[in-house]
């Protein structure tokens, strides 16, 4: 295998990189395989459970402001979306009247819980981007040491080649490194992307649920003192004495 020639993509090819790698190139391979699995396994867990849909929000929200709870209740639990549950936490806790306060916990446990499990191997991606930059540096380091104990036992019949070749098969596992690395440096920085933004909308939601219930609330509480009927003799001194008589009496 010459230095301007490219490993063919078949299996004698992966046996040339692995006899040229050593048992570095076979580290990196294990760790491209185990990102490539993670890969795949968070991409099936997103779409299972539709982690950028957002449709069903508003609608949820309007049946519950129009007083179809049980309906909204029902139509987030269709939904198989980490908002849809935690939404459906803090509506069944309202709607059972428990403490609003108590209510916003429990919902924010629900959704640190979904958030970790979307969280799920990040740190595996992590680690091999991390260290397959250094694994595959390590390699170019042992392989570099290797040509030039061959250099130095040629003596005075140094032959050129033997050290091009040994520099550019070291330099083959900071390659392979790389190439490893920067695919798992990127998922995981779009995959973390998807987590912010589904912890962001999560917030929004519950911000909007309890502060439109609790301002219905206060709207429901917040009713005017009623005025005296047209028809009574009371006049409005005479009405606040009566109402100063009343305080004093409690």
């Amino acid at each position: 295998m010459t230095p301007d020639s490219s490993p063919v993509l078949d299996l004698a090819g992966l046996f040339e990189l692995l006899r040229l790698g050593g048992p570095v190139v076979a580290v990196l391979g294990v760790m491209s395989i185990f990102g490539f699995a993670i890969a795949l396994l968070k991409l099936w867990q997103y779409a299972s459970v539709r982690v950028g849909r957002r449709r069903f929000i508003t609608p949820a929200l309007s049946q519950w402001r129009a007083g179809e709870r049980d309906q909204a209740i029902a139509a987030l639990a269709a939904e198989r979306n980490p908002i849809a549950d935690t939404l459906a936490v803090a509506m069944r806790g309202v709607a059972s009247g428990a403490d609003t306060a108590i209510v916003r916990e429990e919902a924010a446990r629900v959704g640190a819980r979904h958030l970790s499990r979307m969280r799920h191997y990040f740190r595996p991606l992590e680690v091999i981007g991390a260290l397959a930059p250094l694994i595959g540096l390590l390699g170019t380091v042992m392989g570099m040491i290797s040509a030039f104990q061959q250099l130095a036992s040629a003596g005075s019949q140094v032959d050129p080649s033997v050290l091009s070749d040994g520099i550019w098969e070291a330099l083959l596992t900071t390659a392979v490194g790389l190439i490893v690395a920067i695919p798992a440096v990127a998922v995981l920085n779009w995959f973390e992307r998807i987590v912010e933004r589904l912890h962001e909308d999560m917030q929004d939601t519950l911000t909007r649920f309890f502060t439109r219930h609790e301002a219905t609330g206060f709207d429901h509480a917040a009713t005017p003192f009623a005025e005296p009927e047209s028809g009574s003799n009371e006049s409005p001194g005479e009405a606040d004495a009566g109402s100063r008589r009343a305080s004093h009496a409690y």
